[in-house]
């Protein structure tokens, strides 16, 4: 099976994606995606025109029949090209041929692509770099560059394809791997689902399986790892979870998030809270969604829900184009004016992005009359509240899934923020009022979520203030610190003899199984770390003694060189008294010479120059040691342990 170019742009969203556009399975559908591709193909059609006028219609080729004859074609454009290799095809939105400056050289051909969105992803380089990959096979030698036409302005980039062309290799490998093998790839939900037509199938069999990728924010190197531990399912997952006493030192700081513990909440049903959360409007609290479409950088909808008491007022501001935003800015901020210590409570960071970026276009809020230039409102995080501390049990911290756990519904059953970005670009072509209405009820929708949450954030919060609601109850919150702490993974002896119970309770501690285990295992007494020498550990030095050395060769008799610093080397003696034995260290310094007709080192007694545990052993502690194996009959085994034991220093 060849490996074509769409295969390979499935394949750099999702494996399962490449695997079933192999198969030619069509998924059921999904609006966005649709969308898209439709998009994608109109905006190629409109480039590719825009090439073709540009160029001298003799010089141009629409889908040339005959790509062998490559080398010697005459013109300048060709549209639509399809170029193979062995194994590869790929369906070139436009080839572009560059004549040779000089004889005897061949044209160049630079490969062109259209994308649609205004940015430009890694994802859409590989793909003119796999462009340039099959058509660098076909012609015999490497296309270096190519160019990708983008964006509502046109815009022209061009990227150098020969560094992309290892990793565009390992990826066709991959493809072709995945292809020729019967068995289809693990399938991973990810965040391409939302552009997928796949996406409803993947996700039904994802909880068929009841797959770990259910849960959105796990990495692939988690789910891997968790795998490799007999790990696949999100409930087998909720049985890991320990709850465990923190250190004291660990207790002011926040507890990491727990995959295990998203999972238990998951299968229990039940709201898990971890420590004590805190959520403190200290003002009055202004709802903020903002809608935008981010390829653009431009916000076009600012929606604010104040709630002051029991009444509520809902500002949806709204901006026809990007001259607008500007005024949309200043509006915003008026309004924010005109209520009494605002509080900005919004969801997750595309609000702190909007509000950086807002300040730094337009600057800081205008001055009043009075000439002071006030501050904007503080703003709060609810997702960084949420976060490692409140376990909601959803597959992920998503305002909508959060939302519709606690029983709020959208007006449409599948709004979501890539459906108002089709809403935006439907409305900017047809100016239709009703697609605007629904986008800004959309918005209004968000903001009521955002408050449901906030306001359950602070129960739960207030709930955990009080110590008679650390339990789980009829509401369906469960305080982990209020859980048994980890359970013994040995079942309970029960003995007649006391004794027995002690000795088996002693088997399980920790400090004498790595000491025990460490001593009898000659394997593990090899890989264990040895100790590092500190000065604390060095035996004080007793006497000191230079020795005194010719620089004569005592060979050729010619002068010497040094050969580096003065040198010690350290001795261990036996002193021998009338009524004591004593230790003692001698530390002997000497300088080597090097002779350089001789080519040896000299000026030092040989048994200094050597080195091991013989060596460090002076005469009188050996004669010791001889006396005891010779005269005593100890035998050699014990006396080595001992010295071992007591004079092992280095």
């Amino acid at each position: 099976m060849k490996v074509t170019s769409d295969l390979f742009d499935a394949y750099l969203n999702c494996p399962t994606k490449c695997y079933l556009r192999a198969l030619r399975e069509t998924g059921p559908g999904n609006s966005y995606a649709d969308w898209l591709r439709a998009q994608n193909a109109s905006y190629c059609n409109e480039e590719a025109k825009r090439l073709v006028d540009a160029v001298h219609s003799d010089e141009c080729v629409i889908a040339p029949p005959e790509p062998v004859t490559l080398k010697t074609a005459k013109w300048r454009m060709a549209v639509d090209f399809v170029a193979q290799a062995h194994n590869l095809e790929s369906r070139l939105h436009a080839l572009e041929r560059v004549p040779s400056e000089s004889r005897g050289k061949p044209p160049q051909f630079v490969p062109i692509r259209f994308v649609f969105s205004n940015k430009i992803t890694k994802d859409h380089k590989l793909l003119l770099a796999f462009d340039a990959l099959v058509l660098s096979e076909m012609l015999g030698h490497e296309v270096s560059h190519g160019k990708i036409i983008h964006g509502d302005g046109h815009a022209r980039l061009k990227v150098k394809t020969s560094t992309l062309m290892s990793e565009v290799r390992k990826l066709t490998g991959k493809i072709i791997a995945l292809l020729s093998s019967s068995a289809p790839p693990d399938l991973v939900l990810n965040r391409h689902c939302a552009e997928c037509a796949f996406q409803a199938r993947c996700h039904q069999r994802a909880m068929e399986k009841d797959d770990l990728s259910l849960l959105a924010s796990m990495t692939e190197k988690e789910r891997k790892e968790y795998r490799s531990k007999g790990i696949f399912t999100v409930t087998q997952l909720s049985y890991t979870f320990r709850p465990r006493r923190r250190p004291k030192r660990l207790r002011d700081k926040r507890e990491k998030y727990h995959r295990s513990l998203k999972a238990l909440a998951i299968r229990e049903g039940k709201i898990h809270i971890v420590g004590s959360p805190e959520l403190k409007i200290e003002g009055t609290a202004v709802y903020l969604d903002v809608e935008g479409l981010p390829d653009r950088d431009f916000y076009y909808l600012i929606g604010m829900c104040v709630r002051t008491g029991d009444s509520v007022a809902q500002h949806s501001l709204w901006a026809d184009s990007a001259d607008d935003e500007k005024r949309i800015w200043s509006e915003f901020l008026g309004t924010l004016a005109t209520v009494e210590n605002p509080v900005l409570v919004h969801y997750g960071s595309y609000e702190t992005t909007f509000l950086k970026r807002m300040r730094a276009r337009y600057s800081d809020p205008p001055a009043d009359p009075t000439g002071t230039t006030p501050t904007l409102a503080p703003s709060i995080n609810l997702l960084s509240t949420i976060f490692a501390q409140i376990y909601y049990p959803t597959f992920s911290n998503s305002l909508k899934d959060i939302a519709r756990f606690l029983r709020f519904n959208w007006s449409e059953a599948e709004a979501s923020g890539a459906r108002s970005v089709v809403w935006r670009h439907i409305w900017e072509a047809s100016r239709d009022p009703a697609i605007k209405k629904k986008i800004v009820t959309y918005n209004a929708e968000d903001c009521e979520a955002l408050a449901l949450i906030a306001q359950s954030i602070l129960r739960l919060a207030a709930r955990q203030a009080h110590p008679e609601n650390t339990h789980t109850d009829e509401a369906g919150v469960v305080c982990v610190d209020a859980l048994n702490p980890l359970v013994n993974k040995w079942r309970r002896f029960s003995s007649p003899l006391g004794e027995l119970e002690f000795i088996t309770k002693a088997a399980h501690w920790d400090y004498q199984r790595d000491r025990i285990y460490v001593r009898s295992s000659t394997r593990l007494k090899r890989a264990r770390p040895k100790a590092k020498t500190n000065p604390k550990s060095v035996w004080r030095v007793d006497k000191t003694i230079d020795c005194e050395t010719s620089n004569r060769c005592p060979r050729c008799h010619r002068k010497g060189m040094k050969q580096g610093p003065v040198r010690p080397r350290f001795r261990q003696e036996m002193l021998f008294g009338r009524s004591s034995l004593r230790r003692r260290v001698i530390q002997y310094r000497y300088q080597p010479y090097w002779c350089s007709s001789c080519r040896q080192t000299f000026g030092v007694d040989e048994k200094l120059l050597k080195r091991g545990k013989p060596a460090r052993y002076g005469r009188s502690l050996l004669a010791f040691l001889f006396y005891q194996i010779i005269e005593l009959c100890i035998p050699t085994r014990i006396v080595a342990e001992c010295v071992g034991d007591s004079s092992d220093w280095c």
